[in-house]
């Protein structure tokens, strides 16, 4: 962003954008999809939105990060936590989703669609 980058709406807000994947960009920049804001009555910056796919890959990447090593190398139990954790975030609303997971994994699309049945097996109980 070449705008406002001392401004204290941008540091309150920069935080969030960046864990969704999304762009700061000037208010003079943004296009119709973009979500302008405004502080005390004046367009100060704007946010560009990812595409959905992009932010299942920022979503995987922020996952691997927080678990310290790629997800292919985590326990079974684990990959189960994270597929948890992906179908409350709609990873798997996505075109692909189960594919992408299953890819970051290290597993079959099959694999994934065990964890999500047990999972919902397990809360209808």
């Amino acid at each position: 962003m070449t705008e406002p980058v001392d401004h204290p709406l941008v540091a309150a807000v920069k935080p969030l954008v960046d864990a969704m994947g999304a762009e700061l960009l000037g208010p003079d920049q943004a296009q119709a999809d973009d979500v302008v804001l405004d502080w005390e009555g004046e367009a100060v910056l704007a946010v560009r939105l990812p595409q959905l796919s992009d932010s299942l890959d920022h979503i995987l990447a922020a996952m691997e990060r927080r678990h310290g090593m790629p997800l292919a190398e985590l326990d079974r139990k684990t990959k189960q936590g994270v597929v948890r954790t992906l179908e409350a975030r709609g990873a798997f609303s996505v075109r692909h989703g189960v594919e992408t997971v299953a890819g970051a994994l290290g597993v079959s699309r099959f694999t994934v669609y065990n964890y999500l049945n047990r999972e919902n097996a397990a809360q209808g109980e």
